[in-house]
């Protein structure tokens, strides 16, 4: 069977039905949040547009149907990701804070956690998850092998609870709607402070009203105006043990395989940003002329900016939908292409917001065109959701450096060994 990338009618209508509803009902997010000078005012601002969503059934794709949702695959995800980030970054990356906020559970929970905590999200969509992954004094070095280094969140177990202590930051989601908590946070903690990573890292789950889980501040940022990323504390925060998501130990891979989910998006959302921001471009060409006699299209320069644009964005798309692919084929554990999808696209967003400012000129750096503003959001792609200089780098790196990596298995859809475990089968 040839590979093939159309895509099928289902994932057209996806397609069409998100480029609908976001030119519909999320084109007005700018107009809502420009007014408002705090980031925590900015993202309440964003709650009638979330509530659209909700509305709209975008919530209930993240969950299992045998839990109440009508879950999307990861590659049928991105197919709708690319139309929301073509008008919003800030609503739908609220959405897939939620979905990377319930990663742990969904891919890693047991029956009996899933039963407990997804269905809440189903009967009120408005609900928030967040994964509280980067601590106060950083996150590049979250996994030292060194037990004196590393992540300083704790959880000690107390009889038949775990009582979390310790300090986050960029936590997407955290403050919920009422500035008080997101309604479930994933904590990714070390569970003995004199063990490394791989005995001791895990993920706990947290629901947000639970006496020591505190907002203790909001970030505000250059980009991405309405995405809420507070500081969070957990100050003595009681949970019962079976609140523990894997075991000890398992914290590494369950941390490594969410971020996999939200690297393989986070491709189509800086695409739909670079989408945006061609079309921005290339009407502009075909209509000005600066002085000159004919649009500035015709002229040689403009047309070779164009196709190098258009070429970027082709690139950046079929690589998204390929580790979209081996994500859902692999169950989530293909790492390599999501993450270098992940700086791929991020970096050369970037690079294409430049180039077509540099096409529409100093016009672009002003409130005549939207550009300046999708520069703002598409600079945060290579710097969040871990870094790429920081993190993402670093893991593929580490993939590099294990003996048994096959440069090519990749590329034909064998996946190296995992840690200890053997390499899923890919179907």
């Amino acid at each position: 069977m040839p590979i093939d990338f159309t895509p099928s009618p289902e994932q057209e209508a996806i397609r069409a039905s998100a480029r609908s509803f976001a030119r519909a009902e999320l084109a007005g997010v700018k107009a809502a949040i420009d007014a408002v000078a705090s980031p925590e005012g900015r993202f309440y601002a964003t709650e009638p547009f979330y509530r659209a969503m909700v509305a709209a059934g975008f919530i209930k794709t993240l969950i299992p149907r045998e839990y109440g949702g009508t879950e999307l695959s990861t590659l049928d995800a991105a197919q709708a990701a690319e139309e929301l980030a073509y008008v919003d970054v800030n609503v739908p990356t609220t959405f897939l804070a939620t979905g990377l906020g319930l990663q742990s559970l969904l891919r890693f929970g047991t029956s009996d956690q899933k039963r407990r905590f997804l269905p809440d999200f189903v009967a009120d969509g408005m609900r928030l998850a967040a994964l509280a992954w980067t601590d106060a004094g950083g996150g590049a070095n979250w996994d030292s092998p060194d037990p004196d280094a590393g992540m300083r969140t704790f959880a000690r177990r107390e009889g038949d609870h775990w009582v979390i202590n310790g300090e986050k930051t960029y936590t997407t989601n955290g403050s919920g709607w009422d500035g008080k908590g997101a309604h479930l946070f994933s904590v990714v903690c070390r569970t003995d402070p004199t063990k490394g990573p791989k005995e001791s890292m895990a993920v706990i789950l947290v629901p947000g009203a639970t006496p020591g889980v505190e907002v203790a501040g909001f970030i505000d940022t250059l980009g991405h105006r309405a995405t809420m990323t507070p500081r969070m504390r957990f100050d003595n925060v009681r949970v019962p043990l079976d609140n523990l998501v894997g075991a000890p130990g398992d914290g590494l891979d369950i941390v490594e395989t969410a971020f996999s989910w939200t690297a393989a998006l986070i491709g189509a959302a800086a695409v739909g940003v670079m989408q945006a921001a061609f079309d921005t471009a290339f009407e502009f060409a075909k209509r000005e002329k600066k002085l000159g006699t004919h649009p500035v299209i015709e002229h040689q320069n403009v047309g070779y900016m164009l196709a190098d644009l258009k070429m970027k964005i082709e690139a950046a798309r079929y690589l998204t939908w390929k580790a979209c692919h081996q994500v859902d084929t692999s169950g989530g554990m293909a790492h390599e292409i999501a993450v270098m999808t992940k700086v791929y696209c991020s970096e050369l967003a970037v690079q294409a917001l430049y180039d077509s400012m540099r096409l529409v000129g100093i016009d672009s750096y002003s409130d005549a065109y939207p550009l300046a503003g999708l520069m703002q959001d598409a600079l945060a792609f290579p710097l969040y959701d871990g870094g790429n200089m920081g993190v993402r780098r670093r893991q593929l790196h580490r993939m590099f450096q294990d003996p048994g990596y096959d440069p090519m298995a990749s590329a034909e859809g064998r996946l190296p060994i995992i840690g200890n475990r053997p390499p899923p089968a890919l179907h």
